[in-house]
């Protein structure tokens, strides 16, 4: 049992009975984030009201106690619902929290949507991060990167780790599929929570980030939200093209023309020309695709399609 635990949130065994139903593995994973929380004292989490920066706001919360503020960013590409969420999980955790204001829309870097803009993202963050942190005097900033997370295109994660948050999860290996299962044996109540990365990772690259881009995005997710019930979205915008993604086991809530040609008229009215439905489906980083098809030989690009 890690020693971290005495005096905490749970006493040790409740914290046994709590991850009877874990893996010993990750039983040991969450053992060593705690004890690694446990040494800084204190703490800024960056809480975005997903499931990894929960997770890692609860066992930073296990760890140090009162010693934790949770902080999430008022930021433009931020969907508003999202910030609320946040605040509500801070109540439910039982944890400060506190709100900055991030202005990556006056960084023409990110404005001009390469495909590195999560770096200038991440980066004006944790510069807000850091500042807090300082006026605060907490020593260590927390982020819920997973090990999932470090795979693929992610040049946000290195602004994270350029700029010294650091990210206990990732650390020790724990995977996206895990944290789902430890926050589920929390109690968390957004285990299962679809992600839900920015609304400028819905916009193809070199298209310039505005908050009117942003906002049409939100409307028509909002929109066919409220029309399906639809769980996994993304509105992908192409500048004239809207590319509608919903999880693959969802798609045929979407197989009735009359809600077809009602979603299709709602979205030209908030500016698109033309409103597509991706036969794929819902895919994490879809946007990567035209980075990938300019780099990659048609065979292996036919052969990764197929295996969607």
């Amino acid at each position: 049992m890690s020693r971290v635990l005495l005096n905490k949130m749970l006493a040790p065994r409740a914290f046994s009975q709590t991850l009877s139903c874990v893996s010993p593995d990750l039983r040991e994973k969450a053992e060593r984030v705690l004890d690694e929380i446990s040494a800084c004292k204190r703490v800024i989490v960056a809480l975005s009201g997903g499931v990894d920066s929960t997770l890692m706001a609860y066992l930073a919360k296990l760890a140090v106690g009162a010693n934790v503020i949770a902080v999430t960013a008022d930021s433009p590409s931020l969907p508003s619902s999202e910030l609320e969420e946040a605040k509500e999980l801070a109540k439910f955790l039982g944890i400060r929290h506190m709100v900055v204001r991030t202005e990556e829309l006056d960084d023409p870097s990110y404005v001009s949507n390469p495909p590195n803009r999560c770096y200038f993202c991440k980066a004006e963050l944790s510069g807000k991060l850091i500042q807090l942190a300082s006026d605060l005097s907490v020593p260590v900033i927390l982020d819920g990167t997973n090990a999932d997370d470090l795979a693929g295109h992610r040049p946000g994660a290195a602004a994270l780790s350029e700029h010294g948050v650091k990210r206990p999860l990732a650390d020790v290996g724990m995977t996206k599929a895990e944290v789902r299962v430890l926050a589920r044996a929390f109690g968390l109540p957004n285990h299962d929570k679809p992600s839900m990365p920015c609304l400028s990772s819905r916009v193809q690259y070199g298209q310039r980030i505005t908050p009117e881009r942003l906002g049409r995005i939100e409307k028509s997710e909002n929109l066919i939200r409220a029309l399906t019930g639809v769980k996994e979205l993304r509105v992908r915008d192409h500048g004239d093209l809207a590319r509608i993604e919903v999880g693959k086991d969802e798609r045929e809530l979407f197989f009735d023309p009359k809600l077809l040609d009602r979603i299709g008229s709602a979205l030209r009215e908030l500016g698109f020309v033309y409103v597509t439905f991706d036969l794929f489906g819902y895919r994490s980083g879809s946007m990567n695709d035209l980075i990938m098809v300019r780099q990659l030989p048609k065979d292996e690009i036919a052969a990764r399609n197929t295996a969607r």
